[in-house]
């Protein structure tokens, strides 16, 4: 006797929406070009669902994301970074996938923030740099692999990709467009692996449907706002979301670990 398909529902609980409408804007803001700013949404719905489960939820509303955002800086993108950045995070999803049944979260949050403030506070406290650091192939695959690992465990792959790619001083649209390209290549790689993990479900993808309108529009307001924020001022706000998620960051991680 055949089995009947399983229809599709929506999660009907207000205060699931209540963090999923802001995560999904965050999605958007990042996937418009505020690299890094995404990492906040994982940890948004953490706080009504466990966060790998929360991460297949969004996955599906950030490859949609993904599509608007490769359309829009598909002339905006450095190649060679690409070329190093990918395989890395290729390498890092694997080793995310096979590890992911006995990491903690909390630790790979703790491990996110630490390399998060280590970076900023060597801008902010450093001395100056009077010329752009040039960046190597091999410091590329090992960033690359920390975003692609940190990026399946608990969409924290912004900060590590921040500290890669933000010293080299990039036009800050083809920053924008190098983000997206590579996210956008580590979100379709994650797919076989929250599949094999058993992420998916009826309800979670029919939530995600409902919320693709949202998603669409942030997408274009995020490339709306980066594109009239000076350049100056775009990296100012990007070594302080930075810091601030760190934050964010040690403090979730910190609260999990050694509850009070």
């Amino acid at each position: 006797m055949p089995v009947p398909p399983v229809p599709f529902t929506v999660i009907d609980d207000p205060v699931f929406y209540l963090l999923a409408v802001p995560a999904v804007i965050v999605i958007g803001l990042a996937k418009g070009g505020f690299v890094g700013v995404g990492v906040m949404a994982t940890p948004l719905l953490a706080l009504y669902a466990p966060p790998l489960e929360a991460a297949a939820v969004l996955l599906p509303i950030s490859m949609v994301q993904d599509a608007v955002s490769i359309w829009i800086y598909r002339r905006d993108w450095d190649g060679w970074n690409l070329a190093v950045l990918i395989p890395g995070g290729t390498v890092g999803v694997g080793i995310a996938w096979a590890i992911a049944a006995y990491v903690p979260d909390a630790a790979v949050r703790l491990t996110i923030g630490i390399i998060g403030l280590g970076f900023v506070a060597s801008v902010w406290l450093g001395k100056p740099r009077e010329t752009v650091k040039a960046p190597s192939a091999a410091a590329g695959l090992f960033w690359g692999a920390v975003t692609g690992f940190t990026s399946t465990l608990s969409q924290g792959g912004g900060p590590p990709f921040q500290v890669f790619v933000l010293p080299q001083r990039l036009p800050k649209l083809v920053l924008a467009g190098t983000a997206t390209i590579f996210f956008a290549s580590i979100n379709a790689m994650k797919v076989v692996p929250y599949v094999a993990l058993g992420q998916f479900s009826p309800q979670g993808l029919g939530t995600t449907v409902a919320l693709l309108p949202l998603a669409v529009v942030s997408s274009f307001a995020g490339v709306w706002l980066v594109r009239r924020i000076p350049t100056e001022l775009f990296y100012r706000i990007s070594y302080l979301l930075l810091f601030l998620l760190s934050l964010a960051l040690l403090w979730q991680g910190g609260r999990a670990l050694w509850p009070a």
